[in-house]
Order: C-alpha cells, then structure tokens, then sequence
C-alpha cells in the first residue's frame, strides 16, 4: 500500500511539473514580439511646397516588385526654382498590399515607430543655400533642417525645410533606417537596418 502511495504522489508531482512547464512555454509564445524587419517601400513621393506659393514639385520612385529582382528607379529628376524655400514631404507606399489595409501606407507606420526611424540626405553640386554643406549622410552632425521628431525630441525626416541657391545642378539622395532600440542623438547611416535608399538628379534653375 505505502509502495503504491509513493508511486501515485510521485506521478501527481510529474504531472503539476508538466503542466507548469507547458503553461510556461505558452507564456513565452505569446508575449508580443518586437517588428525589426525593414519595411516594405515600392514607391517613394517627394513632393516640394514652396512657402510663398507657386508651384508644387513632385518627384517620385518606384520599385513594383519590393523585394524582387528589380532595383527602385527614379521617375525623373526634381527641377526646383532658384532662392526658394521648399517645405519637402515624403509618402511611403506599399503598392503590394490592399490600399486598405495596415501595411499599405508606409509614411503612417514610420511616423508612428518614429522613436525606431530616421531619413539622412545627402546632395551635391551646392544646389542648397539652407541647409548649407552636403548632407549628413556622410556625417550625422551635419546640417539638415528636420521639421518633425519622435517622442524622444530625436528627428525623423518625414518633412523637412529647403531653400535653393543660384542655379546649378546635381543629387538628391534620401535614406530611411530603421533602427528599433538604436536611434539616439549620435546613431548615423551605418546603425541598422535600410528601409529605403534612393537617388534623384536635382536642378535649380
């Protein structure tokens, strides 16, 4: 009897271990998990607003297949007035999602994760009077004139502030990171992953 008593209490603690271990590894599964993946961009709209009025200037690039074969190409150059200050804001698209859908509008995403992501742009040819220089792609404390942060006063880059010099020409280029738990005030182009990397060429007549 005291032999058949062991083997039932040791079975019962068998049993209450085995449960606890599956509730356990239940747990873990379905803890929320943190989105690293880079996001899905298959069009990029820059659209220039001069602040005195005139014409707007939009420039745009597509990549139809994402993650495909196919590299994103620029629609065109932008061509901008001379001693005019643009307000420049960028739209994220994910054509390959439903138009309705969470995964579709890529600029809502990105300023909602703003605190995980920052645009750098660089240019050449001294097409630019304000920012003056060439960009902080190179280098991250050079000179950008962000309009917009996250909730940690840290830039994000959706809308920025442009004001053209004399004529000239040259590039235009716009970066996206994406770097969840690695933004800070120093992080640069190489910290994380590439969401987006496209160059136009840029003429201020």
């Amino acid at each position: 009897m005291k032999n058949l008593l062991n083997s039932t209490f040791k079975y019962l603690q068998f049993a209450i271990i085995g449960v606890a271990l599956l509730n356990l590894s239940s747990c873990e599964s379905n803890d929320p998990q943190k989105e690293d993946t880079p996001e899905l961009i298959t069009k990029v709209t820059l659209t220039f607003t001069p602040a005195g009025g005139g014409d707007v200037v939009i420039a745009t690039a597509s990549d139809p297949d994402g993650e495909g074969v196919q590299d994103i190409k620029v629609d065109g150059a932008i061509n901008l007035k001379s001693g005019t200050t643009y307000s420049l804001t960028l739209s994220l698209i994910n054509e390959l999602a439903e138009k309705n859908s969470a995964e579709y509008d890529i600029t809502e995403e990105v300023e909602e994760e703003g605190d995980e992501h920052m645009f750098f742009y660089a240019w050449t040819g001294n097409v630019f009077s304000d920012p003056t220089g060439d960009g902080n792609v190179d280098k991250r404390s050079d000179a950008v004139n962000y309009q917009d942060e996250d909730v940690n006063a840290l830039p994000i880059g959706i809308v920025t502030s442009w004001t053209t010099g004399s004529a000239a020409a040259g590039k235009f280029r716009v970066i996206l990171k994406h770097q969840p738990d690695l933004k800070t005030t120093v992080s640069d182009v190489e910290v994380g992953e590439t969401d987006l990397d496209v160059e136009f060429d840029i003429n201020v007549n």
